[in-house]
């Protein structure tokens, strides 16, 4: 049986995904991978689909005449991919998050960069109203293909512990 996998009957595995409560550790980082390229199809029909009609980030006229030069990768995009990079290994086992904070934006992102995250484990606790379950504080940087950080925030969930919850069926 390899890592990863739980036996559910005799040769036969399930591909198991994320952690419960008890296997978050402070100080530990998660490395995501893959890596993602952003397009700018990604870019055009995220900012079509949130209805985010600045010109900066779909109108290449335009952008060509900001300090960038081209369109910029829309803002909330790049957090988004780097909250789904996360979710295999950190809250795949999540009933819920509970917020994002600290979002910082500190370079610009463009069509063609590549993004990796990682996740630092900040915190942990016990949930006071759900026995079942724990409050795990992460704080998620993501790099472009240079290893400059472009975006960092602090994201809160709600995980399941071990035993509980619909991914022990």
């Amino acid at each position: 049986m390899r890592e990863g996998a739980v036996e559910v009957a005799p040769g036969r595995y399930r591909e198991t995904y994320g952690r419960y409560f008890e296997e978050f550790n402070v100080g530990d980082i998660y490395e995501h991978r893959p890596g993602r390229t952003i397009t700018d199809n990604d870019n055009i029909w995220f900012s079509l689909l949130t209805m985010n009609q600045h010109p900066s980030h779909c109108d290449h006229a335009f952008a060509a005449k900001t300090e960038f030069g081209k369109p910029l990768v829309a803002s909330p995009l790049t957090v988004a991919i780097m909250t789904g990079q996360s979710v295999s290994d950190v809250s795949q086992k999540a009933v819920a998050n509970l917020g994002w904070k600290e979002i910082r934006l500190l370079k610009p992102v463009f069509a063609g960069d590549t993004i990796y995250s990682e996740t630092e484990v900040l915190e942990k606790r016990e949930s006071e109203k759900r026995p079942t379950q724990g409050i795990v504080t992460i704080k998620t940087v993501g790099k472009n293909q240079h290893g400059d950080v472009v975006c960092d925030f602090v994201r809160v969930m709600l995980i399941w512990k071990r035993g509980f919850g619909p991914m022990d069926e």
